[in-house]
């Protein structure tokens, strides 16, 4: 049988932790005059991906 292809988009966009997987946060990428330094400052952190989300993402990313 041969191996699954992983989804390229997904592997750049999700890294695997020791509980599920981490994203980097949305809003952070331009246009950032107009946005506060708390919000950016807040903005910084990867996040946890959310329960419901997780098989998705293993679907995608079947080895990783």
């Amino acid at each position: 049988m041969p191996k699954m292809k992983s989804n390229s988009g997904a592997a750049k966009r999700f890294k695997r932790t020791a509980n599920g997987f981490k994203h980097k946060q949305s809003f952070r990428s331009h246009i950032l005059t107009k946005k506060s330094t708390k919000r950016k400052r807040q903005l910084r952190d990867m996040q946890q991906v959310a329960k419901v989300d997780q098989p998705l993402i293993e679907r995608m990313l079947p080895y990783i």
